[in-house]
Parts: C-alpha cells; structure tokens; sequence
C-alpha cells in the first residue's frame, strides 16, 4: 500500500470543504472531491490539479444510498473522511427559522443531508477506514449545535435557527456514539466548529473559509492517541 493517504471530503467544490481539500492536499494528501454536481467537482479537481495536488472527483449525494455506495466504488482506500456537506434548509426574515411555524417537510430535508447523509457516508465508508493504519473521521458542525450556548442568554449565538441547529446538536450526539462504538480500533472521530464563514451558505458573512478550514484539517490529521468523540474550534473544546 502507498504511504500517501487519501482523503475525501463530502460537498468540497466549493466554500468550505473546497479549502479544507485544499489544506490536506497541501500536506500531501491526495484528495477525493465529494459533489453532487459532477461537472462542479470536475472543475474543483482540476483546479486543485493546478496547484500540484493530486485530487480527483466523486459523484456524492449524500442523500442518496446508491450515490454512497457508488462512490466507495471509485475509491481504492481511504484514510480521512471529513462530513462537511450540509444545509440550512429556508429561513425567513434575518435567516431564523420560527420553531413555531416550521413547515416540517424543511426540517425532513436539512436532517437528512446534515445528519441522515453523515451516517449514511460514515458507515458505507468505514470497511476502507478500517483498513487504514490512521483513519480520521472529521464532522462539521457548528457552535449553534451547543446547547450550553444556546441556552444561555449571554452569549451571542445568532438567529434562531430551529430547523438548522438542532441538526447540529443530533450531529453531536451521534459523534459521540461513533467514538464509543470505535473506541480502540484506531478511528478518531470529532466534531469540528469551523466558526462563521464567508460562503454561499452565510450569503458572504463570516471568516475567510481558507482560515475556518485550520480545525477541521488539524482533526483531519491528527496523531494516533489525539482525542475522540469531542467538540473542538480554533481555541479549544466546545461545551455540549
């Protein structure tokens, strides 16, 4: 087996997960373009291409089973698996969602890509995770999943996003059982907070994305022994 490790990044042809493919690729990954938008993903490969990291694309929607199971196909191991696709689902007036006029078809689709589509690529992806000497599994998530946070009315946590961040905190949650259930195999598993950033997704609002890729590349490769089943940012541990 090569020593070069493979990577794939889910929703990585742009914003967010386009920069940490980036930051892993700098540091001699080769990465694997996951887009729903093959053509995208082509564009985002190519690009990467030109900056002299090996990257290709993978077709990936990750609300699709046979999508999933059609992208293990293309890859021939894996070492890091970073779940950063994602969505907010509508909002209305200043992007909040009102939990009281939820309409719950939003909810089903942002629970879906935000935490069915997690599971659904973790697990179809864990037979080559396994088989690596350092597998890595990074979730993005955000600090609007701490329910410490939320809950308190001194800190500034932003518009109430009750479709959104709820999503967050289930994503959490099943971050932790994943590193119970993985405890011992080697498989380090965290959640990441990149923070606000500057994409499609905030309208521009926020942080560069190449800054807010630094916790998610540096869970992506941490040492054998680092930590599991945690909450982190740039500054530290996030409370639940």
């Amino acid at each position: 087996m090569s020593d070069t490790k493979t990577a794939l990044i889910t929703g990585a042809n742009k914003g967010l997960g386009y920069e940490i493919a980036a930051g892993l690729g700098a540091r001699g990954h080769r990465v694997a373009i996951g887009a729903r938008d093959q053509a995208r993903g082509e564009a985002a490969a190519k690009k990467l291409r030109a900056e002299g990291i090996d990257a290709f694309a993978v077709p990936l929607d990750v609300t699709s089973d046979r999508g999933v199971i059609e992208a293990v196909g293309r890859l021939d191991r894996l070492d890091v698996l970073v779940n950063n696709a994602g969505i907010s689902g509508e909002t209305g007036p200043g992007w909040a969602q009102d939990p009281t006029t939820l309409d719950l078809d939003v909810v089903r689709e942002v629970v879906d890509t935000n935490v069915y589509g997690v599971i659904r690529v973790t697990n179809a992806m864990l037979p080559l995770l396994r088989q690596s000497p350092s597998p890595r599994i990074v979730n993005v998530s955000s600090s609007v999943a701490s329910l410490t946070w939320q809950s308190d009315p001194g800190v500034e946590v932003g518009p109430i996003m009750a479709a959104y961040s709820p999503t967050k905190t289930y994503l959490n949650a099943v971050t932790v059982h994943y590193a119970r259930q993985l405890a011992g195999t080697g498989i380090l598993i965290n959640a990441a907070c990149p923070g606000l950033v500057a994409t499609d997704f905030t309208g521009g609002a926020g942080r560069p994305a190449r800054d807010a890729a630094a916790t998610p590349i540096r869970l992506a490769t941490l040492p054998d022994g680092g930590p599991t089943g945690s909450f982190l940012n740039d500054d530290g541990v996030i409370p639940w």
